[in-house]
């Protein structure tokens, strides 16, 4: 199986995650933001991804630590899993529609980070109610932290476009099922490859 378990502990954040790249699509995360959590299940569900664990950090300061450590452990959570990345179809794409919105998403498990987001949003936290009933919200300006965290351990190119949209909740949701998409078909074992290395060098890094 394709798993892989990383733990992730810092004056800041503690952060344990075990993935499984050929999974069912469940998340059985313990999330303390909301929103984040709603992202993270849509992740799963549409990459067939199963993810467990749990994410603690210094909210009383700022969402952005939990939130970019997180990507960052899910990233080294599929590098590890990966492995040398032999017999995988290595690319993928997909476009994601949700109501008003559509996003686009582009990986390479190549061996090289490098992000670019163009997801159009205002920067506005999204407000909700948390379980305690008082107010909560989303940093929507740690959507890109989150990302740049993922592709800096993962080692992948990953470009998220939003073509039109208008809520930030539909881009952003829209985006994240975009990703897992494109991860899905990307890190997806290619049969006709017979278990080489996707790569003309014979080695991605």
């Amino acid at each position: 199986m394709r798993t892989a378990t990383i733990k992730r502990v810092t004056g800041e954040t503690q952060i344990e995650l075990t993935l499984n790249l050929d999974g069912t699509g469940k998340c059985e995360v313990e999330n303390p933001i909301g929103f984040f959590d709603h992202m993270l299940r849509s992740f799963c569900k549409h990459g067939l991804f199963d993810l467990t664990g749990t994410i603690k950090g210094d909210l009383e300061v700022d969402q952005h630590h939990t939130i970019e450590d997180t990507g960052i452990v899910l990233g080294e959570c599929f590098k590890k899993a990966l492995g040398n990345c032999a017999g995988i179809y290595r690319a993928g794409f997909f476009i994601y529609p949700m109501d008003e919105s559509l996003v686009q998403a582009a990986v390479d498990f190549g061996g090289r980070a490098y992000l670019v987001n163009d997801a159009k949003l205002t920067g506005i936290p999204l407000v909700s109610l948390g379980a305690d009933g008082k107010e909560a919200s989303f940093q929507t300006d740690c959507f890109e932290d989150f990302w740049q965290g993922f592709v800096n351990a993962a080692q992948c190119n990953l470009h998220i476009d939003t073509i039109r949209g208008r809520s930030d909740h539909h881009k952003i949701e829209a985006a994240f099922k975009a990703v897992s998409r494109a991860i899905r078909e990307a890190v997806s074992i290619d049969e006709r490859r017979g278990g080489t290395i996707p790569s003309t060098k014979g080695v991605l890094v």
